[in-house]
C-alpha cells in the first residue's frame, strides 16, 4: 500500500512513522530543515517514553512522490488551496485523499442527503476550486485527536492521543476505507469507521470554534477560558448557536454543551493552536474553524450574533498581526 504524507509535520510525521513501522510504503513530503534532517537521519518519534527511528522515503515535492493509493493531508486548513495542485499530482483515478484537517472540510456537502447536497462552502473553498481540483468523491474524512510537536528538525514528540476517526462523506463502508482502517489499527492506532463522519467532525469543531478565537483575542489558556465566568458564558453561547446550525443540517451531538466545555477544561493550562499561531506570526485557521460555521448559519437562515461578532474581531486581530489574509 503506497501512502503519502503531505504536510509531514507533527501529526503527519507521527502517523507516517506508525504506518511505516508495519510495512506500509510511506513517502513523506516536506521541506526545509525538517526535510533535510529526515533525509539525513531518518524520522525520530518519541512517544510514551520510547524513541524509534524509521527511514521512509522523504522528498521535497509531490511530483517526486508519484501516484499513491492514499494521500494523507495534515496541513492547516488555509494551506490546502495553495497545495491543491501538488496533491492532485499524486492522485490517480482510484487514489483516496484523507483529509486530517481541522474545521469544516471543503467536501462537507458532498453526498449529503440534504437540500444543500453538493453545495460549495465558500469560506474554505472560494469559487469551488478545491472541489474541481480534488474531486470530493475521492475524499475520506478523518478527525484527528492526537497531539504532537516537531521539537527539532526530524524529531517528533507525541504527547497524547491515538485516535483517527474515519468516515466516507456518503457514509458508505467501502473497501478503501476498511483497508485504511485495518492498516492504521495494525500500527497501534485507533481508527474507527463512522457512518456519520460529520457528527464526529462537529464534536471536535464544537469546542475549537469557541476556544480558539477567544484564546486569540484574550491570550488566555484553556483553563482560564473555561474557568472565567464571562468567557465560559461566551463560549457556551457561541457553541449553542453552532449546535442549532449543525442540527438544522442533520447533525446529532452525542454529548451536551457543558460536557464539551468540561472536556476543554480538563486539558488545563494549554494554548490553543490559534493562539500559538498568533504568537508565532503564522496564519490562523479562522475561516475553517469559525468563518465556515457562520456561513453555514446563513445557509440554514439561523442567526449567529455571538459567533459573527467574535469572527469579526478575530479576523481584525489577525489582520493587525499579519496572521490573516482572508475576507
Amino acid at each position: 500500500m503506497k501512502v503519502a504524507i503531505f504536510g509531514a509535520g507533527a501529526i503527519g510525521g507521527f502517523l507516517g512513522v506508525k504506518l511505516a513501522q508495519v510495512g506500509a510504503d510511506v513517502t513523506f513530503i516536506a521541506r526545509g530543515p525538517h526535510l533535510a534532517a529526515m533525509q539525513a537521519n531518518g524520522v525520530v518519534l518519541r512517544s510514551g517514553g520510547d524513541t524509534v527511528t524509521v527511514r521512509p522515503r522523504c522528498v521535497g515535492s509531490a511530483a517526486e512522490a508519484g501516484v499513491q493509493d492514499y494521500v494523507l493531508v495534515t496541513l492547516k486548513a488555509h494551506g490546502l488551496p495553495g497545495a491543491a495542485d501538488q496533491i492532485a499530482s499524486m492522485m490517480g483515478p482510484d487514489s483516496a485523499l484523507v483529509t486530517g484537517i481541522n474545521g469544516i472540510p471543503y467536501w462537507y456537502f458532498y453526498g449529503l442527503d440534504s437540500p444543500y447536497r453538493d453545495r460549495v462552502v465558500q469560506s474554505v473553498d472560494p469559487g469551488g476550486r478545491l472541489w474541481q481540483v480534488l474531486p470530493p468523491r475521492q475524499a475520506i474524512g478523518c478527525v484527528v485527536y492526537p497531539a504532537a510537536e516537531v521539537t527539532e528538525p526530524g524529531v517528533i514528540e507525541h504527547t497524547y492521543g491515538d485516535r483517527f476517526t474515519l468516515g466516507e462523506p456518503d457514509g458508505a463502508r467501502t473497501p478503501r476505507i476498511e483497508a485504511l482502517s485495518k492498516l492504521m489499527i495494525a500500527s497501534g492506532l485507533k481508527a474507527p469507521i463512522r457512518p456519520k463522519i460529520r457528527d464526529e467532525l462537529w464534536v471536535k469543531l464544537w469546542g475549537n470554534l469557541a476556544f480558539n478565537p477567544i484564546s486569540a483575542l484574550t491570550c488566555a489558556t484553556l483553563d482560564r477560558i473555561t474557568g472565567d465566568a464571562e468567557l465560559r458564558a461566551l463560549c457556551r453561547g457561541m457553541m449553542l448557536e453552532a449546535k442549532a446550525v449543525a442540527e438544522a443540517l442533520g447533525v446529532r451531538f452525542a454529548i451536551d454543551v457543558d460536557k464539551r466545555i468540561a472536556g476543554g477544561a480538563e486539558v488545563g493550562e494549554h494554548k490553543t493552536s490559534m493562539l500559538q499561531d498568533l504568537e508565532r506570526g503564522r496564519p490562523m485557521e479562522i475561516d475553517a474553524l469559525l468563518g465556515a460555521v457562520v456561513e453555514l448559519g446563513q445557509v440554514v437562515s439561523l442567526p449567529m450574533p455571538l459567533c459573527a461578532a467574535v469572527l469579526g474581531l478575530v479576523r481584525e486581530r489577525g489582520r493587525q498581526a499579519g496572521c490573516y489574509a482572508g475576507p
